[in-house]
């Protein structure tokens, strides 16, 4: 089973050091982190922590609604787009997962047959099937006219993760979610707040079992002043395109490796030496997804998360260091 990356507070423990002294290339997160809206959202929410939050989510959910363009009644929230997650896989019972995925949908269907994402020919006819764009952790984008060709009329539903796209100018599937289509997004990554936890599901979830108070008082509050920050998002895919080109252009250069093109806040680098690199990079308080071992992913390496100028700069010396000593 592949790890989840974001280990930091657990190696800043065994290490003895600050949180803050560990460099985590590990977890893809906003680089500029939570916008300032966010932050006093939070605040002023703090009063409301002595209360029930909203039973259904509705205030999220409307939020969520204007921002995307789709009827709040289509969309469930729940705790981080994992909860939502290995809820629908539950309800499907088993299926097949289109490598690479992420691992938490590995967890969630230890049975699940395998085929690959880039192959359109391997994917099931039938069945329930989870469709990563753009995937995790090669940043590959399968066009959206492929995805609803391949689930319209086709027997079983389709799950598309579309976690990492507000990173990217791609289009989006929210809008077609309906019927055997659904669409997963995370509200963690791009808004930097995956402390707190929240995702949504967008599709025919009138059916599903729903839990009540999907979303705390205080991810519901940062939730909705995200989504209002129109400039913030602007800001944060200027930033994440012009770093990550940086990045994976400084990276492409070392010997040994293939770089593949980034399209979202992380660049995945090719190399047998993915695990040593890792490790070496560990030793020094410095975390990369160690990528072997990915289910139905035969490629080896290292996926690097898009930080901030200084942060890019010691991965490279680092991967220098590593690569070229």
């Amino acid at each position: 089973m592949v790890s989840h990356g974001g280990n930091i507070f657990a190696v800043a423990e065994a290490a003895q050091v600050d949180f803050r002294q560990v460099l985590d290339f590990s977890a893809s997160i906003n680089p500029l982190g939570m916008s300032p809206a966010v932050k006093e959202a939070i605040l002023v929410a703090m009063e409301r922590v002595a209360h029930y939050p909203e039973r259904t989510g509705r205030r999220v959910r409307e939020a969520l609604a204007s921002h995307w363009g789709v009827a709040p009644e289509r969309i469930r929230v729940g705790h981080g787009a994992t909860e939502l997650l290995f809820a629908w896989c539950r309800e499907q019972g088993n299926g097949t997962i289109a490598a690479p995925a992420f691992g938490e949908f590995h967890a969630a269907w230890p049975e699940a047959r395998l085929c690959r994402l880039g192959d359109r020919g391997s994917w099931p006819a039938e069945g329930a099937v989870v469709l990563t764009r753009p995937a995790n952790p090669t940043g590959e984008l399968v066009s959206c006219e492929l995805v609803r060709e391949y689930a319209r009329g086709r027997r079983g539903a389709v799950l598309v993760d579309e976690s990492f796209l507000d990173f990217c100018e791609a289009e989006s599937l929210m809008g077609e979610a309906r019927g055997n289509l659904f669409v997963l997004r995370s509200l963690t990554k791009f808004w930097a707040l995956p402390g707190l936890r929240i995702g949504a599901l967008v599709g025919d979830v009138g059916e599903m079992v729903t839990i009540p108070w999907p979303v705390n008082a205080l991810a519901e509050a940062a939730a909705v002043a995200a989504v209002g920050d129109v400039e913030w998002a602007r800001r944060t895919r200027e930033f994440v395109k012009a770093e990550a080109g940086w990045l994976a252009g400084e990276l492409s250069g070392l010997p040994g490796v293939k770089v593949w093109a980034p399209t979202a806040n992380y660049v995945f680098v090719e190399t047998a030496r993915g695990s040593e690199w890792a490790a070496f990079a560990g030793e020094r308080r410095v975390l990369l997804r160690d990528c072997g071992g990915w289910p139905g992913w035969p490629a080896q390496g290292v996926r690097v998360a898009v930080r901030r100028r200084w942060e890019n700069e010691v991965l490279v010396r680092l991967s220098k260091e590593f690569l070229c000593g």
